[in-house]
């Protein structure tokens, strides 16, 4: 079955939006597992608003009393500081002897590893795997940043001497890591009804667990001891079979709160889940998004539009009202690909011939977005086709063009 989709523009000059058969315009709407906390103290339960109190109470009789952290006074009257201190107390089940020690421990901790100068570091030896094994790129849609942790590159024995290798490389990258969660926690608002914790997405493809297994628990230790209540959604991608299984053992002893935080997604299906949580355009090009690491160097990324694919049909994208001498530049991606796909230009006038711009040609699973520009000798029309016909499964994808025609010199 043929299905048309007529185009949401972002950037384009004269190009007409024609209301054609779209059977595969479908919202994708993330899933509202997760109620994070608001942080008004107005809105807390009596006995928790009381330990906020008693907390600063007895952190004002301590040697922390003047203290600061992500350059929040604790004890300034500040409300910022309210969203931090109700972190610590919820970690610690609203026990303030509990919640107050973790918070010493942690303040000591961020002064011997110097985390407030840490951003500002240059962390020789780590300049390959950033945007590989972990780093922040863009924003879910309810405005949390998202931080990705993909460790499959460390299956390669000689990477994983290079960074693990010692006690003393170990330590560099433990270093390194905490500086990647230093920048995404910068962009928190740490304000009541703000943006107040990050979303982390972690790839599980080709992680050798065995050989990370101390990394990932002195990881885990710090993040949990010095970072409470700053991950509002965990959600694995590419899970393996067996990690499901280990899972389901150890589930029964995590609270419902810890448990609602967890998003699980077997190997293929990166894509659909992520387009739940986050905008295509934000995300990376491995996992079926748009995102591209060179792109923040243009500024904030443009949007894209969403669709779906059923199984056995066929989507033709077409962009219409393009002027003689224009460039039409597009994105696009379909989760998962395993289609046929192709593009092409058809001019306006009956007696042209339509310019194959992209044979047909099939695209693999895990192929990236298409990037493409062309530049029209005539006004026509750019038709974009991805056939799911030969398979039953339905996709997530997505698409962005723009549509540009520069003056001529006279």
């Amino acid at each position: 079955m043929d299905s048309s989709l007529s185009p949401t523009p972002f950037d384009h000059q004269n190009t007409e939006t024609k209301k054609t058969f779209m059977t595969s315009l479908i919202p994708l709407r993330s899933s509202n597992h997760f109620k994070e906390d608001t942080y008004f103290v107005s809105e807390v339960k009596p006995s928790e608003a009381k330990s906020l109190q008693d907390l600063k109470h007895k952190l004002s009789s301590s040697s922390f009393a003047s203290s600061s952290m992500w350059g929040v006074p604790l004890l300034g009257g500040d409300d910022r500081a309210d969203v931090i201190l109700l972190k610590f107390l919820r970690a610690r089940d609203f026990k303030v002897g509990d919640s107050l020690r973790m918070l010493e421990k942690c303040l000591e901790w961020r002064e011997e590893f110097k985390t407030e100068k840490l951003t500002e570091e240059d962390l020789l030896g780590f300049k390959d795997l950033e945007g590989k094994v972990a780093y922040m790129r863009g924003y879910d849609r309810e405005g949390h940043p998202v931080c990705y942790n993909a460790y499959g590159v460390f299956k390669e024995r000689e990477m994983y001497e290079r960074v693990f290798g010692d006690e003393e490389k170990l330590d560099k990258f433990l270093r390194w890591r905490v500086q990647v969660l230093e920048r995404g926690v910068k962009l928190l608002h740490f304000k009541p009804g703000g943006v107040n914790s990050i979303i982390q997405v972690t790839d599980l493809k080709d992680m050798p667990k065995r050989e990370l297994r101390v990394a990932s628990n002195k990881i885990l230790s710090l993040f949990q001891d010095n970072y409470p209540e700053m991950v509002a959604t965990k959600i694995f991608i590419n899970v393996p079979w067996y990690f499901s299984v280990i899972y389901s053992m150890f589930s029964p002893f995590l609270t419902h709160r810890t448990k609602s935080k967890f998003v699980m997604s077997k190997e293929g299906n990166a894509a659909e889940t992520l387009y739940k949580f986050i905008r295509p355009e934000d995300i990376p090009v491995q996992y079926g998004g748009l995102s591209r690491p060179t792109d923040s160097q243009n500024g904030p990324p443009k949007p894209a539009s969403e669709f779906s694919i059923k199984g056995g049909e066929k989507v033709n994208i077409q962009i219409e009202g393009i002027e003689g001498g224009a460039t039409i530049s597009w994105d696009i991606v379909v989760g998962g690909w395993d289609l046929e796909y192709t593009a092409e230009f058809v001019p306006n006038a009956e007696e042209s011939y339509a310019i194959v711009v992209e044979k047909p040609r099939k695209m693999k699973a895990s192929d990236e977005a298409v990037c493409n520009t062309f530049t029209t000798g005539e006004a026509g029309k750019l038709i974009i086709s991805v056939d799911n016909t030969l398979s039953r499964k339905n996709k997530v994808a997505a698409y962005r063009y723009t549509v540009r025609k520069f003056a001529t010199a006279v």
